[in-house]
């Protein structure tokens, strides 16, 4: 452990955060510090956390409230910025394209599985180094508390009678929130029309104002307009029922066999060196482990889950797999059938917040 009489020479949290990360002790450390190079002045500049989605959504919310308490760990600031398009792409792509240095993290949600499959973007998880995983929260179909359907079984049950007439709303076309409502259609055999906006938020404020009849979206993102407006929510796609609304049940509860929702995580552009990851996973680690973090996350329903570089970047490998087969047999990828609507039901890619 490094002494008080050595800060002298660690002036910085960061220095001291990276022999930590790194478990270089005090003797050995400073023995190399000279070694160290651009190291030994990381962070030098703000950290600018890019989000592909729209302000105001999940991924937003949870961007921001890591960058707020990140800044004590990195003694430097951590802002947020939004660069949306190409369902997630133009962020992606944004963050990955950014120098190689650690000043520019990405903010990957599970799109960055899905948008190489859907011919969106040749973007994957192969143009970043990953840093953590802090989230997956499984999808949840919701209505208004007006819609002639109050349970699972009556939506499907009128969506069968009345095929096509159904239109569900999502954060863009291709994102996983479509992919969700698609696979669940797909399952149960109906026949519905998919609308893309741009966000989270405005796809559940198409529910309140009567322009779709549904959408699929985290808990999180609709509870507000669940406990205190007019929507309700007749099921999760995730194993277990959602701690906020534990009379909601799972599509599995109803033998629709349908697991799927979205994550979250960070990552930097490929070839960052590897003390940098380190002494951004240890700070955000930190953050991740708070009392402050863990109460937002909880209070505002995200489902926390915690990986650090390498296990994170072996599971958005599995993930772009296992997306692969889900996009070919919803056709849904370049030369597929399932084709992709937006609200004039033509073929598109919009954008919003996920996950």
């Amino acid at each position: 452990m490094v002494g008080e009489d050595n800060d002298a020479i660690l002036e910085s949290t960061g220095r001291r955060r990276f022999l930590k990360a790194t478990g270089v002790g005090s003797a050995v450390g400073l023995a190399g510090l000279t070694g160290l190079g651009a190291a030994q002045e990381y962070p030098s500049d703000d950290i600018e956390l890019i989000v592909p989605w729209a302000a105001g959504g999940g991924t937003d919310r949870t961007a921001r409230q890591l960058a707020s308490l990140a800044e004590n760990e990195l003694d430097t600031s951590v802002f947020v910025t939004n660069q949306t398009g190409g369902s997630g792409s133009a962020g992606f792509r944004a963050a990955a394209n950014a120098e190689a240095d650690g000043h520019t993290v990405g903010v990957l949600t599970v799109e960055i599985a899905t948008i190489s499959h859907l011919g969106i973007a040749d973007i994957t998880p192969d143009d970043f180094d990953a840093v953590m995983q802090y989230n997956f929260d499984p999808a949840s179909l919701t209505v208004h508390e007006d819609a002639p359907y109050s349970t699972i079984e009556e939506f499907v049950s009128y969506a069968e009678d009345n095929p096509g007439e159904i239109r569900i709303s999502n954060s863009g076309i291709g994102a996983i929130w479509h992919l969700s409502a698609a696979q669940m259609a797909q399952q149960v055999g109906i026949d519905v029309e998919h609308i893309g906006y741009d966000g989270g938020a405005p796809a559940t404020q198409a529910v309140v104002n009567g322009e779709v009849e549904a959408t699929t979206a985290s808990a999180a993102e609709v509870a507000p307009q669940v406990q205190d407006g007019p929507l309700n929510m007749l099921a999760v796609f995730g194993e277990e029922r959602n701690d906020l609304f534990p009379d909601v049940p799972t599509l599995r509860e109803k033998d629709i066999d349908v697991t799927i929702g979205a994550w979250r995580g960070l990552g930097v552009p490929s070839g960052t060196p590897d003390e940098r990851v380190q002494t951004l996973n240890g700070a955000f680690q930190s953050v991740y482990e708070s009392d402050d973090f863990q109460s937002f996350m909880d209070e505002n329903g995200f489902g926390l889950v915690n990986r650090g570089p390498e296990e994170y970047g072996e599971f958005m490998a599995s993930e772009l797999d296992r997306f692969e087969e889900i996009v070919a047999n919803l056709g849904l990828g370049p030369g597929g059938d399932g084709g992709t609507e937006t609200e004039s039901g033509t073929t598109t890619a919009s954008e919003t917040t996920s996950s």
